[in-house]
């Protein structure tokens, strides 16, 4: 079993107001995130925000940790509930491919240009729990690297949406 992350705890700095609630052809970015991730999950959480279309959780171990404090949150939480991994998103990823858990394959992989997509073992918890309390660098690149994930390469880049003038750039674009 798989469960479905929507990493939703940054601050939205850049983009000026909450980009989750963003729209694009009428649809909010979060909405946007857990419906598609709802087609290839069994279940689909919400983190780092308190109000979302799917339940939600606090990033672990505290807010302000970046994706891998919401990623550690979903990892926690298939542990668990018996999920066997975590395919995640950021709310300000574009459309996503229709074929991503084929192009990811098993877990522990992760987009090479965008490691916040990914698929990850929910035995990796205390992995990324010990990259969180320590020194190290902090980021979904260094964490996939402790694990062994595979940085997949993909033909079509997905946007990463961070201003109103990348929203503006994906908003003519079709929906998957």
């Amino acid at each position: 079993m798989i469960l479905g992350a929507v990493l939703a705890g940054g601050l939205s700095s850049r983009f000026g107001s909450d980009k989750a609630l963003a729209e694009i052809q009428g649809r909010t970015l979060i909405s946007l995130a857990v419906d598609t991730l709802s087609g290839w999950c069994e279940h689909v959480v919400v983190t780092g925000r308190e109000t979302a279309p799917a339940p939600t959780l606090p990033d672990w171990p505290r807010a302000g940790m970046g994706p891998l404090g919401g990623l550690a949150a979903a990892l926690h939480h298939a542990l668990d509930e018996g999920y066997e991994a975590v395919l995640s998103c950021g709310v300000d990823a574009g459309p996503l491919p229709d074929d991503l858990p084929l192009l990811l394959g098993r877990a522990p992989a992760c987009l090479a240009m965008q490691p916040v997509i990914g698929l990850w073992p929910a035995s990796a918890a205390p992995q990324l729990e010990t990259l969180l309390e320590s020194t190290e660098r902090h980021s979904m690149r260094r964490f996939a690297e402790m694990i062994g994930a595979r940085l997949v390469e993909i033909d079509t880049p997905i946007a990463n949406i961070n201003t109103p003038d990348d929203l503006a750039r994906i908003a003519d674009s079709p929906l998957s």
